[in-house]
């Protein structure tokens, strides 16, 4: 497995747990801030000239004999023929953003392919599709799944620099604006450390050249209404400009969703149940560990956290199983 670039790395954070197969809401937003990522990725690369506060585009990034095509897919869109493209890095943020979802879709092909390759990234049957109304249904649901490995790997890597104390590189600093502008804050951290996010997140704005240009852009929406949130709840939650609406904005949560798993059989022992509830999921194709037993056990299903509770469904008779749902920080 080689090193990862700064928008795979991000790619394969945002893309788990999101259908494979549709267009969601959540995806779009988690597609436009990997377009973003491959912008951020040139730039970290030197991939742009920059004349004063402009930013050229400089000819040897696409002229390659080895073609990286997650940022063809984004990059070329950009390019206006027989005309100069520059403009600040916010210029670029934006467009990059704002492609349309056809051009967006190629770019998801392309940086999923490019993880695929590396054995970073599956298709598996989503756990939706575990769930009792949509299995008797026989609709089938796809997401992707992120090596477990790398993906913990990467996150803990992310959150061990902003929450320790010391310096971080440049690709720190925009994975956390990534982070911020995909709404997915709420993944990683818990809401205690959500203050020290935006506390860091002032130290690089005030200590870092590329934070002081990036953490002021904004390529999302909505961010309004969170600013309204912010005052109306100032007392409670001191933030700076730079990470304001970190602790509001948040549509990744909707990747996981709580399901009920019904169990073939009736049992008195919550063990049992939670125990054949685990093979039917290990059958579909999930990875399953069990953090903590008990009346409601938490359980690790692929990169994502539940409480795992005791449930009935009262149909024509009662339906015993368990219901999954996702735990995140406190």
């Amino acid at each position: 497995m080689t090193d990862l670039k700064l928008a795979q790395s991000f790619s394969l954070m945002a893309l788990n747990a999101q259908s494979s197969l549709h267009m969601t809401t959540v995806k779009k937003v988690a597609l436009r801030s990997m377009a973003a990522a491959v912008i951020l990725e040139v730039y970290l690369d030197g991939g742009f000239a920059q004349t004063e506060n402009k930013l050229v585009l400089k000819n040897d990034v696409l002229d390659s004999s080895r073609p990286i095509l997650y940022r063809e897919a984004i990059l070329k869109p950009l390019l206006r023929k027989n005309d100069q493209v520059e403009g600040e890095l916010k210029w670029w943020l934006t467009r990059a953003s704002k492609l349309s979802n056809k051009k967006l879709k190629k770019f998801e092909h392309a940086i999923s392919d490019s993880l695929m390759e590396e054995g970073l990234l599956e298709v598996i049957p989503s756990l939706l599709g575990s769930d009792m109304y949509f299995d008797s249904s026989g609709v089938e649901i796809k997401e992707y799944r992120s090596n477990i490995e790398a993906y913990t790997r990467t996150t803990e890597n992310i959150r061990a620099e902003i929450l320790e104390e010391g310096l971080v590189t440049d690709e720190i600093i925009c994975m956390l604006w990534l982070l911020r502008e995909c709404g997915c804050m709420h993944d990683f951290f818990s809401r205690n450390e959500l203050e020290k996010v935006n506390s860091r997140m002032n130290e690089f704005y005030q200590s870092s050249l590329l934070a002081k240009s990036l953490f002021p852009i904004q390529i999302r929406h909505g961010l309004e209404l969170g600013i309204k949130q912010f005052l109306r709840m100032k007392k409670k939650f001191a933030m700076t400009y730079v990470g304001s609406s970190i602790n509001f904005f948040f549509p990744m949560l909707e990747r996981s969703q709580a399901v009920f798993i019904e169990t073939e059989s009736w049992f008195t022992n919550s063990t049992q149940r939670l125990n054949e509830v685990i093979k039917r999921l290990v059958s579909y194709g999930h990875e399953v560990t069990v953090l903590e037993k008990g009346s409601i056990s938490t359980i690790k299903i692929d990169n994502v956290v539940y409480e795992a509770a005791p449930h009935f469904v009262m149909m024509r008779v009662p339906i015993q199983g368990v219901r999954l749902v996702p735990r995140r920080p406190i």
